[in-house]
């Protein structure tokens, strides 16, 4: 299987659920690890590379300043001290202790999840607005008050019926003197999204780097270039190449994560990807042959009415005897593990971005055992 996963004594994983952290995140490209090879030459400094890399990004987005960090959750960390300490020492050596900051990040019922708790790490408080089935715009400006530092917003809002869309948010923010937050951790593609909330108004944008083929470990902060200097500042960068005892420290990048950041977001934006959703097309297609007549299952391409990834099997729990739960548990029991995307519908999803070649073999040949 795997030298080193054998040596360790770890099960090695076919990963066909996605970029998801507790499975490693991503396989960056040949060019990308070459260029990150290539950072192996020299050592640079950490403060010279962010800001340069910084301006690419900015340049390549449209937007006006970009921060590499260590994930999505530093992004938001980062960006939500910015949001309170602004460019002052003082407040940014204070923190964790916000005694006098606005600290309060308004978020809607409808639009929280785990993550958000990122905005809490250097002090912050979350304050929840609506009801159980929606949020009104009354409810939202209702919660703006002395200690609103941000209102956090998770996208894409649209997705989730009662959340009050970005552009009214932004509107009623910046009406107040409030920044926006978005967590549009996943929202790379189409490519666009990449600079779009920016566009809206959004202050801060915050983006998990895997997504578009950079390293587990790394995101990007965008938005206003006072903000994002300030997210400096309270970084771990500020830590390291200031006088600043900065509450971040621990969230640092090495100097190839934050290459990998730069490499892989300049494939992504010039790669062809008709040409990626044609080459997952002919490896789905040969999924659906190799599971042609499988008993108990219907076979689907997903998502349906986007450009595919994946195969998506619904289970037959009465004739099979089983559960699309129990499949995918077996699916992970075996060796190698095999982790798919669970709908929680009686249906899982084998996706393509994430499974290296001639994975997919392997799993048919593993669901015919299990289905059969």
């Amino acid at each position: 299987m795997s030298g080193i996963f054998d040596e360790l004594g770890v099960r090695p994983v076919l990963n066909a659920q996605g970029n998801r952290t507790l499975l490693g995140g991503n396989t960056v490209s040949a060019d990308v690890r070459a260029i990150m090879d290539d950072s192996e030459e020299y050592y640079a400094h950490m403060g010279e590379l962010t800001d340069r890399v910084g301006e690419r990004i900015a340049d390549m987005l449209g937007v006006e300043a970009a921060l590499v960090t260590s994930g999505t959750a530093a992004a938001l960390a980062v960006g939500a001290a910015a949001c309170m300490t602004g460019s002052d020492e003082e407040r940014i050596e204070r923190i964790p202790d916000v005694t006098g900051m606005r600290h309060e990040f308004i978020i809607q019922r409808q639009l929280r999840v785990k993550y958000d708790r990122c905005m809490t790490i250097p002090g912050g408080k979350l304050v929840e607005v609506g009801d159980a089935d929606r949020t009104t715009s009354d409810q939202l400006e209702s919660a703006i008050g002395p200690n609103t530092a941000a209102i956090h917003y998770l996208a894409p809002g649209d997705r989730n019926p009662g959340a009050l869309p970005l552009e009214e948010v932004i509107r009623i923010g910046h009406a107040h003197d409030v920044p926006i937050i978005v967590d549009a951790a996943g929202q790379v593609y189409p490519t666009d999204n990449l600079s779009r909330y920016v566009k809206m108004g959004a202050d801060l944008v915050a983006y998990g780097a895997k997504y578009f083929g950079a390293v587990n470990s790394s995101g990007m902060l965008t938005g206003k270039a006072d903000l994002v200097a300030a997210a400096r500042m309270n970084s771990f960068i500020g830590f390291e190449d200031t006088a600043l005892r900065t509450f971040s420290r621990p969230m640092k990048v090495d100097r190839q994560e934050v290459v990998a950041v730069y490499a892989a977001l300049r494939e992504w934006l010039t790669m062809n990807h008709e040409d990626r959703f044609a080459a997952y097309e002919v490896r789905i297609s040969s999924l659906r042959t190799d599971l042609a007549g499988l008993p108990n299952a219907q076979l689907a391409y997903f998502p349906e009415n986007e450009p595919a990834e994946g195969l998506r099997i619904r289970v037959d729990a009465d004739k099979a005897g089983k559960s699309a739960q129990d499949v995918v548990e077996e699916l992970r029991s075996g060796n190698p593990s095999i982790w798919v995307r669970e709908l929680g519908d009686d249906s899982f999803v084998i996706r393509m971005p994430t499974l290296k070649e001639g994975g997919e073999k392997v799993i048919a040949d593993r669901l015919r055992e299990i289905l059969s």
